[in-house]
């Protein structure tokens, strides 16, 4: 049915509304981010005309969720509201779920996103020079090219990076396991760091496996994460609130602004439990490496 009423959908933008064909696929990318959601929520067998305003509502605060942009959510609104303006003109529904959609009003305010721009700008104002440049960078890169949490990126272990594979073994919340592809200019920042600063860290007991250490040769802390981030916000001058979050942030939101799938940024995010079986036996991971290929900006 979806499908069917998409088709038609694209007939519709291009013959009687004459648009372009980069507006068609922009409006069809919306529709396409709706039947994604349906997906998740096991909802596929409903039709247009038996979605209701909450489940349209519910679908936005998802995307928020995930990261879209608040440009990129009027933009999705819009969309939304063309389709069922287009149903309705052809007699394909008599409802109009979309009639009163507005963006969901959330309880916090979302932090803010950097742009790819930015995130270069901090990267560059690293010292790679000094003591820790490399270790830096690599934490910087890790953070944003895997959008990790501040907790998951301080107990990485060198034991759940899988080098040829491109992918790291990841412990969230809950102690759920999840695998993450890595960017390559993370992964290769990361040998650096390794092959060239942290074998010569006289590494304290019990923390051989850590990938990040301090000069003591213990783990860092989540404060010490907050602290580096901070003062490379200050050199590059950045006005905005800039914290570990605002990485993994700006990482979902450039993949879900750049049309990746919404499944695949969810399983990286961490939304989908995934135990350690699952991970050997029973999950195709290689759509997660093609989402971070194509649409990740640092690839």
């Amino acid at each position: 049915m979806w499908e069917i009423q998409k088709r038609g959908f694209k007939g519709f933008l291009a013959i009687e509304k004459s648009l372009s064909d980069n507006s068609i696929e922009a409006y069809l990318r919306d529709i396409d981010k709706l039947t994604q959601y349906l997906e998740l929520e096991n909802k596929t067998s409903l039709t247009p005309s038996q979605l209701t305003l909450d489940d349209l509502q519910h679908f936005l605060a998802t995307m928020v969720e995930l990261g879209l942009s608040a440009r990129s959510q009027a933009r999705l609104i819009s969309g939304i509201k063309a389709f069922y303006n287009y149903l309705l003109i052809e007699n394909l529904t008599d409802i109009n779920p979309a009639e009163l959609l507005e963006s969901p009003k959330l309880g916090r305010k979302l932090p803010d996103t950097l742009s790819v721009e930015e995130i270069q700008q901090l990267i560059d104002a690293i010292d790679l020079s000094s003591m820790n440049g490399e270790r830096n960078k690599a934490i910087l890169e890790t953070l944003y090219g895997c959008g990790l949490r501040v907790s998951e990126l301080v107990n990485l272990k060198i034991s759940n990076i899988y080098f040829e594979e491109e992918f790291i073994k990841v412990v969230g919340k809950g102690d759920k396991e999840r695998l993450v592809p890595i960017s390559g200019s993370a992964l290769k920042q990361i040998s650096i760091y390794l092959k060239q600063v942290r074998n010569h860290v006289k590494i304290a007991k019990g923390f051989e496996d850590f990938v990040f250490l301090n000069r003591s040769g213990k783990s860092l802390t989540r404060v010490m994460i907050f602290t580096i981030i901070k003062q490379l916000t200050e050199v590059t001058g950045i006005k905005k609130t800039i914290s570990p979050h605002t990485f993994r942030h700006s990482f979902a939101t450039h993949l879900v602004n750049a049309g990746a799938d919404l499944r695949a940024v969810q399983d990286m995010l961490g939304h989908v439990s995934i135990t350690t079986t699952e991970i050997y036996m029973h999950l195709d991971t290689s759509y997660l490496h093609e989402e971070i290929r194509k649409f990740h900006p640092r690839n």
